[in-house]
């Protein structure tokens, strides 16, 4: 569902360029402004105008769909508990949480953090050549919406969450954007499979307990 909104407000956007109208890009998907724009173009075709309006109405239609789904989930008492603990990790939101409790279902099928990295199609095969090892691209063999999730959760966590900053500088600085984000995929997993198996809250190993028994993952 949010994959198909993302197409309706990358086609809106599109179509605008191609005649070249001036538009807000901030702005484009709220409700009043895209009112405003749309009773302001001039010189643009009827049909490009029924276009926009349509991929519009699309919008809304995906948007109210997401918002009714997640209002249902909330009501199921047993996940709103899980939910609420695997929120417990910073840069972990609503979303991501749902979407690891739904595909991965039940956590200890998992014997290790390795397993569940491949189940999230996050690990790729190491190869070996004298002294050299570089690794293949990762397995199209995944949980190809679980992946997706978290590789977009990577690329924010790591703005609230210290653990997952220092992760993400110490694989940026040998160079490779898209290794950094990856690397913050694969310890936010430890971090969710920890934290989901426990049952408890997350906590940093060797921090200070609070008064409530935690669970806690390196």
């Amino acid at each position: 569902v949010v994959a198909q909104a993302v197409r309706m407000k990358n086609k809106m956007s599109g179509l605008l360029m191609e005649v070249g109208a001036e538009y807000n890009k901030q702005q484009l998907h709220g409700k009043k402004y895209f009112t405003e724009l749309m009773g302001n173009l001039e010189d643009v075709p009827e049909s490009v105008k029924d276009l926009l309006r349509l991929s519009r109405g699309a919008l809304e239609m995906f948007e109210a769909t997401q918002r009714q789904l997640l209002d249902r989930l909330r009501k199921e008492p047993r996940l709103v508990e899980r939910v609420a603990v695997l929120e417990s990790i910073r840069g972990v939101g609503e979303v991501t949480a749902l979407t690891w409790a739904l595909e991965i279902c039940d956590p200890q099928r998992f014997r290790s953090i390795a397993d569940a990295e491949s189940y999230c199609g996050l690990t790729s095969a190491l190869d070996c050549s004298a002294d050299k090892q570089y690794r293949r691209p990762i397995s199209k063999q995944r949980n190809g919406h679980l992946q997706t999730v978290l590789i977009e959760a990577a690329k924010l966590a790591p703005r609230w969450n210290p653990q997952l900053a220092q992760v993400h500088e110490r694989e940026l600085e040998r160079g490779n954007r898209n290794r950094a984000t990856l690397a913050v995929a694969r310890k936010l997993v430890a971090y969710l499979l920890a934290v989901d198996k426990s049952g408890q809250p997350f906590r940093i190993r060797n921090q200070p307990a609070p008064t409530t028994e935690v669970a806690t993952a390196a």
